[in-house]
């Protein structure tokens, strides 16, 4: 049934709207009683069904350019039906070598493809932000061990606080793996030069000075404008002064596919930590991070050692790597990796990566063109940041009048375009990162932003 499914769905989605105006009716039929004795497996799953292809958001279409939200290559999609068919517990050599098997060849694989040390550790993770969590786990446990402190075994009590410096790129999934690691989501102290929240790397030097063992969080693409870090000169500086390098690099690792935009990333193969995201510009479902580290026993020394007598030792052959990350119950989200990986190679990654880029330029071109768009950012990715600003609005209202743009494009669902704060201002900020958006979809978004703006302003 849910293969039959399947076809017609995704063959609709490229000339669908992102979301159907009529779902709320559509999520009241989710809701309702715990049945006593159930309907049957083929009732649940096909209201299920029905209702789920026309009340989900199609985020996994084209034209949802909200956040940075990738789809699912059809290599990847097929990998994460046969993990669900599988359904292995990945955490251990001992119950899936498989898992473990596919977890160490992806890891590979993607170190070659970001250009990474072939002798770097790595783990899988749900997410971007687990990747932090990771990453930052590893900084932690060595920090402490500065201050002659075992953090895994005994704890922060005692300890100073950790000296955390980013720029104003800095995203709240680094602080939010802060939050959860017990050093404080605010200690983030940023080092800024301007009211972009670029890094002031002169100022950042000088701190680092008068400072013991800090860490410093490198941002590998920043979500307003797609502008990144000086990874390169943070790396010089966490050389000099004797700091943990950590790199948020979400969906910005994938720069480095690219001779176009690999000097963006310059430097990443130089820090201690690394994160990323695979349902982001690698294209697989949900969920899927990654997280590496310069010195593979890190990653052990901060998840493992748990003294549970029923579970394996560490080992360097057969590999458990729920003694490497944060989870112990894992599913086998290297499938989808490993299925895209192999179907499309470095090669068709790199292509998907310049195409984007390709159709963010075409998207700032298209807003400069435009009488009454304006660019606020240059575009260096994929994410193009700019505002509706027709002629004869007054300055003071054009915040409130993208807001309401905003909340009009998202409530019509032809296209998916939220906003944000940048630079003071209220903006557009569509991500142009899944595998099916073409320029036709791009030229959509312009027309949409254009109309929708239009009508605002004739209310008025």
């Amino acid at each position: 049934m849910v293969a039959r499914a399947a076809g017609p769905y995704l063959a609709a989605l490229p000339h669908q709207p992102v979301r159907d105006r009529t779902h709320a009716h559509l999520l009241k039929e989710l809701d309702g009683p715990l049945p006593e004795d159930g309907d049957g497996t083929m009732t649940a799953v096909s209201d299920l069904l029905r209702i789920g292809t026309r009340a989900a958001t199609h985020s996994s279409g084209p034209r949802f350019f909200h956040f940075v939200v990738g789809g699912a290559t059809p290599a990847a999609q097929a990998g994460d039906w046969v993990t669900s068919l599988l359904d292995q517990a990945a955490g251990l050599w001992l119950t899936s070598p498989l898992a473990a098997q596919a977890e160490t060849t992806v890891l590979r694989w993607l170190k070659e493809m970001f250009g990474l040390p072939a002798g770097h550790g790595g783990v899988l993770t749900p997410s971007a932000t687990f990747a932090n969590l990771t990453g930052l786990a590893c900084a932690r446990h060595w920090w402490a061990g500065r201050h002659g402190v075992d953090v895994t075994a005994d704890g922060l009590a005692g300890l100073p606080r950790m000296p955390v410096f980013s720029s104003g790129y800095v995203h709240a999934s680094s602080r939010k793996a802060l939050q959860l690691l017990g050093l404080g989501r605010d200690t983030v102290r940023t080092v800024t030069r301007d009211d972009a929240g670029r890094l002031d790397v002169a100022a950042l030097d000088r701190l680092l000075a008068d400072t013991g063992p800090a860490v410093l969080i490198a941002n590998a693409g920043e979500v307003n404008a797609g502008d990144f870090d000086p990874v390169d000169e943070m790396a010089d500086l966490a050389r000099r002064h004797g700091a943990w390098l950590h790199v948020d690099g979400a969906f910005g690792l994938f720069a480095a596919l690219s001779p176009h935009t690999a000097h963006l990333v310059r430097g990443i193969e130089r820090a201690d930590s690394l994160a990323a995201d695979g349902h982001k510009w690698l294209n697989v479902p949900y969920e899927s991070g990654f997280a590496f580290v310069r010195e593979p026993s890190a990653l052990g020394r901060a998840f493992g050692s748990w003294n549970a007598a029923y579970l394996p030792e560490p080992d360097d052959e057969f590999i458990n790597y729920n003694n490497l990350g944060p989870e112990s119950s894992r599913r086998a989200r290297a499938l989808p990796i490993w299925a895209t990986l192999r179907a499309y190679g470095r090669s068709g990654h790199r292509a998907m990566v310049e195409r984007h880029r390709d159709l963010a330029v075409r998207l700032g071109d298209a807003v400069r063109d435009s009488a009454d768009l304006e660019l606020l950012a240059p575009v260096n990715l994929f994410v193009v940041c700019f505002r509706y600003r027709p002629p004869g609005v007054p300055k003071a209202d054009l915040d409130e009048l993208n807001r309401r743009l905003g909340e009009e494009l998202v409530a019509d669902g032809r296209v998916y375009a939220g906003t944000t704060t940048y630079r003071g201002v209220v903006a557009l900020r569509p991500a142009i990162v899944n595998w099916r958006t073409t320029a036709d979809d791009i030229d959509l978004l312009v027309s949409v932003v254009r109309e929708i703006g239009g009508r605002l302003v004739d209310r008025t």
